[in-house]
C-alpha cells in the first residue's frame, strides 16, 4: 500500500505524518543518546510536578481558549502538532521561521499565552527566536522543542527564562500536557507575581 496517498487534513494523511515523524525521532534519539546530549526526560521545578501529572491525567484547561503560536521551519512537523493541539481545543497560529515568529508576534505580543518553537531552524534558531521575543516581551511564555540541546546551552536558555523545554521524541499527550502544566503556571504566577521555570 502506497502511505504517501491520502490527502491533506485526512485521518490516513495523519498516520502517514506519524509514522515518518516518528521514524525519524526514534532515530535522533539514538543520536542524542551516543552524543551524550540532554538525556534527561522531564524535569520540573518541584511546583510544577504535579501540575504536569494532573495535565497528564486531565487534558487541556477548560476554561477559555488559549492561544499557541508554533514555529517550525519542517511542514510536515508544523501540520502534525497544530493537529494534536488543535484537536486538544487550543487556538494555534503557524509560522514556518524564527522571523515570521516575530512578525506574527510583534502585531499583538498579547494574543498568544505560548509560544512552542522548534529549536534546529535555518538563519535563526530557536534560540534566538526565544532571546528576541524576550526583549519584546520579557513575559513571554516560550517553550523549546528539540532532538538534542548541549545541556549548558539549555541551563543558560532557562536561566534567562526559558518557560521549558521538550525533548523529542515525545507523544501527543505529553506535549498537551506540558503546553498545559506551563499556560497554567503562567497563569498563577500572574496572580501571585512568581516566575516559572520547566524543563522537560
Amino acid at each position: 500500500e502506497n502511505i504517501w496517498e491520502g490527502r491533506p487534513g485526512s485521518e490516513k494523511y495523519f498516520e502517514m505524518l506519524r509514522a515518518s515523524i516518528e521514524r525519524a525521532e526514534q532515530v535522533t534519539a539514538q543520536l542524542v543518546a551516543q552524543a551524550g546530549g540532554a538525556d534527561r526526560k522531564r524535569v520540573l521545578r518541584p511546583d510544577l510536578e504535579q501540575r504536569f501529572d494532573e495535565a497528564l491525567i486531565a487534558g487541556a484547561p477548560n476554561q477559555r481558549k488559549h492561544s499557541i503560536l508554533l514555529v517550525d521551519d519542517e511542514p510536515m512537523a508544523l501540520e502534525l502538532l497544530h493537529g494534536v493541539l488543535t484537536e486538544a481545543g487550543y487556538e494555534v497560529s503557524v509560522a514556518q521561521s524564527g522571523f515570521e515568529c516575530l512578525d506574527l508576534f510583534r502585531r499583538d505580543a498579547h494574543a498568544y499565552d505560548l509560544i512552542l518553537t522548534d529549536l534546529s531552524m535555518p538563519l535563526m534558531d530557536g534560540e534566538e527566536t526565544f532571546q528576541r521575543l524576550r526583549q519584546m516581551s520579557p513575559t513571554a511564555n516560550v517553550v523549546l522543542m528539540a532532538g538534542f540541546v548541549d545541556s549548558a546551552r539549555l541551563e543558560k536558555m532557562m536561566h534567562n527564562g526559558l518557560s521549558g523545554f521538550v525533548g523529542k521524541p515525545f507523544a501527543p499527550v505529553e506535549i498537551l500536557a506540558v503546553v498545559t502544566s506551563v499556560i497554567s503556571a503562567a497563569e498563577r504566577s500572574k496572580e501571585g507575581g512568581n516566575g516559572i521555570a520547566a524543563a522537560i
